[in-house]
């Protein structure tokens, strides 16, 4: 069996290597895969610090992951058209740089995040569950009609934003931008499972009763957890639509809420790098058996069945020989 720290560090040697070696054989797709899987590490990343630490299981999560997208797409489109963005008495100019956008995505989707969390704490288990996934079809139905910004179409980016020193339309100065981003995310993360409010968080989502009796709110707890969550998640969703160039009502939908979860689930819940593992075997998956039939999900069902059922510790926790994450 691997020590979990040095798969983490073949985890990480592993997204480097293959963009490295795609640059040196001209294989730009594979640095795009690459890419894309990084990004939607850093999802699962945000939806981990709400599951797997603080146990809110949200299947509303593409709410923030597509707050963040449309951050981007209506600050881009904007730039791009040469209008101003009017928000009531407001008149704001869009913008095509990366850190600005950014900005707006985190702050948005955090405030959606304290917005939902507010209501969806009151409550929990499946209720819960129903809760955030009723916000994020409400989202999902305001943008199909949001007919400024394509409605059902989507909305179209000419070229993809900037960063100052990078060149972003090259393939792996993107990867590279995204990579340093999930790399300061899961540093970040880190520090938070450490820390007396990850520790209190985690005894929250345990013996909430013991926490609240030395003098803590478990709810006020899970409402910062879930803020922060759905900020990561945001941020990963400007990226995204940057990636692809291209923001849709989809990036909403419940089931890419699902996929998220899937990600999570498939690497290992509550692992720092389960759901960076998660991501790289559904990227994978989702390339070689997507290439061979269009019903590929049977065996990604099969594959996360047989872990619900035999190895909840995920991917990680089959390689390291742990079948649960710590606490």
């Amino acid at each position: 069996m691997i020590p979990e720290r040095l798969l983490n560090a073949l985890i990480l040697l592993g997204l480097i290597a293959v963009p490295a070696w795609a640059l040196w054989a001209d294989e730009p797709f594979t640095i795009t895969l690459a890419t894309r899987a990084v990004i939607l590490a850093l999802a699962a990343v945000g939806l981990n610090i709400a599951l797997g630490i603080g146990g809110l299981v949200s299947l509303g999560h593409a709410t923030f992951f597509g707050i963040g997208g449309y951050a981007m797409g209506i600050l881009a489109f904007h730039a791009q058209s040469y209008t101003a963005l009017e928000i009531g008495p407001l008149t704001l100019e869009g913008t095509k740089s990366m850190p600005v956008i950014w900005a707006v995505a985190v702050v948005f989707s955090a405030l959606a995040a304290w917005g939902i969390g507010l209501l969806s704490l009151r409550t929990s288990g499946v209720y819960f569950i129903m809760i955030t996934l009723a916000f994020g079809q409400m989202f999902f139905y305001f943008a199909i009609s949001w007919s400024t910004y394509g409605g059902e179409d989507g909305l179209s980016i000419y070229l993809r934003n900037g960063f100052p020193g990078l060149n972003t339309l090259d393939p792996i100065q993107f990867f590279g931008l995204c990579f340093a981003i999930l790399c300061a995310v899961l540093f970040a993360k880190a520090r938070l499972m450490a820390s007396p409010f990850g520790l209190a968080l985690n005894a929250a989502r345990q013996v909430p009763g013991r926490v609240e009796a030395v003098g803590l709110n478990p709810q006020r707890l899970k409402l910062v957890a879930f803020i922060l969550s759905g900020a990561i998640t945001g941020l990963a969703g400007a990226l995204f639509a940057d990636l692809n160039r291209f923001v849709s009502p989809t990036m909403f939908s419940w089931q890419f809420s699902g996929e998220i979860m899937i990600l999570v689930i498939l690497g290992g819940v509550a692992r720092l790098f389960g759901p960076v593992m998660g991501a790289v075997a559904f990227v994978m998956l989702e390339h070689w058996l997507g290439g061979l039939t269009e019903f590929w999900h049977i065996a990604l069902g099969a594959i996360l069945l047989g872990i619900v059922l035999f190895a909840r510790g995920g991917l990680i926790g089959i390689l390291t020989g742990k079948g649960a994450a710590h606490g």
